[in-house]
């Protein structure tokens, strides 16, 4: 781990909580605006209902986001990075195979549910507004707010940053000060505190043990708290969930302690159509301030979900789960990035969900059902990771077995809401799923097609082939891109382009490789020389959070190889080298495509021929290695998977 990322794991400061307020909680932090409007429904306020409900949320709070995120799960860094790709890479050391389908899995259902966050808090905060304007129509105004959110990103958040944390203490300390003036008038609501009440309210509640499937809502930012881990250090999250979880509960108890003084009323006799509980525990005069800021802070909770998204599909990428896609870094901050390709979709999905479900009401009906399966999953990972940290069985077992038992109870709680809406999400997540699983397949089958050959038996010729002045200069320096792992070896069709397809000549070869590690910041080179001025290899071993920018850094390899005396890459042409200029560089990609002589499979078939569609819309190689394509020559090579047996013909006179 760099020293940067080790500091900011054991560095405890007041900036770091501030900052950790902003950029973690958003989701989570937003969760009051609508969690016990839907367990309340359109029922008559009934107390037991009131007390079980604040109850379930209180456990929730505690054994799901407190004790498995918060103290269990971020313990389960990689080298301080969260998520469920991360703990996939780490995972992946194990060596099961079958790992990787919880990673897809999890990594696909957190970012479908990421295109119903950003819809649900700012319509449950818009609606807000309906206190004063009951006939409003809110979808146009939702809709500017997202446009207006998923615009701003390709500026990136750092100024916006600076304003978040601010924001969300305002909101936090807002949270708890309404929550607590109503709990002062109301103490008896705190033996809610007792879990008999969460099993009564399963028995009395009109919806039963489906009830949960609201109840959920609560913890649904949790994953979002692991996977935003790099950006603000275990210690800072874990000191800021005191602040966090205390403000949380007592808004959750400000709101029983009012609906239980409101017995037998419904919420929509309190506050009309649109009634809140949020809302309706605030003064009147304070109205207008608690909508403006809850707006703010929905929007801030978006914004935590859209960089999340982000990171998820770089690792994606990374980690061969995703086509390559075009990556900015819009600011100098590590880990900030920014997807356009991904925005615009999310933005779409986004517009998509405020048209079909129109308010937030009817949005929590499709709210929870995927991100409960991401839970799972990393559920089923922590497990692993648990095994592979040599954690004591009587430890891990009763932890592993009480959070599957917990989710798979949310999960089937929230099956109901399939037909209402879930579908949405599920749908969104199948086809992620479809694509990640497709890709990952894909290239697995065309590594194992790929023919690696041995450079040894290509040195001679290669050293004559340099000097062979026959046959015309292709270029100065020639560089392949490569994927065989070792210094000695290189793929056949490499050699095939070079002493075959038209002969290359060139003053020196260079191999390039670029190794993805399994930790998320590192930029390492090494450089082999294989034939003496003739043939070298470079491997760089990246994180798989880095940028590869492979036209900079083996610019930047070259500059220290000629500092060093270990190259010289000046021109060999007579007359340039003379006045010192500098040779010309040619990248060679090759570009596979399915060849008709194949003999597949049928569901090879299937996953080749969409690997082969999903790649006409996803990134060129030469920008995927960040290349200059003035220098850059795309040679394609037919991909045959399966030769067919040899035709017998029989020649005749």
């Amino acid at each position: 781990m760099s020293a940067q990322h080790h500091g900011l794991h054991n560095k405890l400061t007041f900036a770091g909580l501030l900052i950790t307020l902003g950029i973690i909680y958003g989701d989570i932090g937003t969760s009051p605006l609508y969690v016990m409007k839907a367990i309340i429904g359109k029922y008559p306020i009934n107390a037991d209902v009131v007390l079980g409900g604040i109850s379930c949320i209180f456990w929730t709070l505690t054994l799901q986001t407190t004790i498995k995120y918060v103290l269990i799960t971020l313990s389960a860094d990689n080298h301080g990075e969260g998520g469920i790709f991360a703990l996939y890479a780490l995972v992946k050391r194990t060596k099961i195979k079958w790992l990787i389908v919880p990673a897809i899995i999890g990594g696909s259902a957190l970012l479908a549910d990421g295109i119903i966050t950003p819809p649900i808090s700012v319509s449950s905060a818009v609606e807000g507004i309906r206190t004063f304007y009951p006939d409003i129509n809110t979808v146009p105004i939702v809709i500017g707010i997202l446009v207006a959110l998923f615009t701003i990103q390709q500026f990136g958040t750092k100024l916006v940053g600076k304003f978040f944390a601010p924001m969300m203490l305002i909101w936090f300390g807002m949270l708890g000060v309404l929550g607590f003036i109503q709990v002062m008038g109301h103490t008896d609501v705190v033996k809610a505190i007792n879990p008999y009440y969460a099993y009564h309210l399963l028995k009395i509640h009109p919806e039963g043990f489906y009830v949960l499937g609201f109840v959920f809502l609560c913890t649904t930012g949790a994953e979002a708290l692991y996977s935003d881990m790099g950006h603000c250090g275990r210690k800072n999250i874990r000191i800021s969930w005191i602040f966090v979880k205390t403000t949380l509960v007592l808004n959750y108890f400000g709101q029983a302690a009012y609906l239980i003084q409101h017995q037998g009323k419904t919420l929509q006799e309190l506050g009309g159509d649109f009634a809140n509980p949020f809302y309706l525990i605030m003064s009147d005069w304070f109205q207008p301030f608690g909508i403006a800021i809850a707006t703010i802070a929905a929007v801030i909770a978006s914004q935590a979900l859209i960089s999340g998204s982000f990171t998820l599909i770089n690792e994606a990428m990374r980690l061969n789960f995703w086509p390559k896609v075009k990556i900015k870094y819009p600011t100098e901050l590590k880990g900030q990035l920014y997807i356009p390709s991904i925005n615009w979709l999310l933005l779409a999905g986004c517009v998509m969900v405020v048209l079909h479900f129109e308010e937030s009401g009817n949005m929590e009906a499709a709210y929870g059902l995927a991100i409960v399966l991401c839970m799972i999953m990393t559920t089923i990972l922590l497990n692993y990771y648990m095994i592979m940290k040599r954690v004591s069985w009587y430890f891990i077992t009763p932890i592993i077995l009480v959070y599957l038992a917990i989710e798979i109870s949310f999960l089937i709680a929230n099956l109901k809401k399939f037909s209402h809406g879930g579908y949405v999400t599920l749908l969104i997540a199948l086809v992620l799923i479809i694509i990640m699983a497709v890709w990952f397949k894909a290239k697995k089958i065309s590594k194992s097609y790929t023919k690696i050959v041995k450079i040894d038996n290509y040195k001679k010729v290669l050293a004559e082939l340099s000097v062979d002045l026959s046959i015309p200069k292709y270029a100065t320096h020639l560089v392949y891109m490569t994927n065989a792992g070792r210094t000695d070896e290189i793929e056949e069709k490499v050699m095939y382009s070079i002493l075959q397809k038209r002969p290359k000549r060139a003053d020196i070869y260079w191999f390039v490789h670029v190794n993805i590690l399994s930790e998320p910041y590192k930029t390492e080179y090494k450089v082999t020389e294989i034939l003496k001025d003739d043939l070298f290899r470079i491997d760089f071993n990246l994180g798989f959070r880095e940028p590869t920018k492979i036209n900079l850094m083996f610019k930047e390899v070259l500059r220290d190889m000629v500092k060093n005396g270990e190259v010289d890459v000046t021109s060999r042409y007579e007359s340039l080298n003379k006045n010192n200029i500098l040779g010309d560089f040619k990248f060679v990609l090759s570009e596979k495509f399915l060849s008709n002589d194949s003999d597949m499979l049928w569901h090879e078939k299937i996953i080749m021929n969409t690997y082969f569609l999903i790649k006409k819309f996803s990134l060129s190689e030469e920008k995927a290695f960040g290349l200059d394509s003035s220098s850059v020559k795309i040679e394609k090579f037919p991909m045959v998977l399966h030769p067919p047996e040899r035709i017998c013909l029989n020649r005749i006179n």
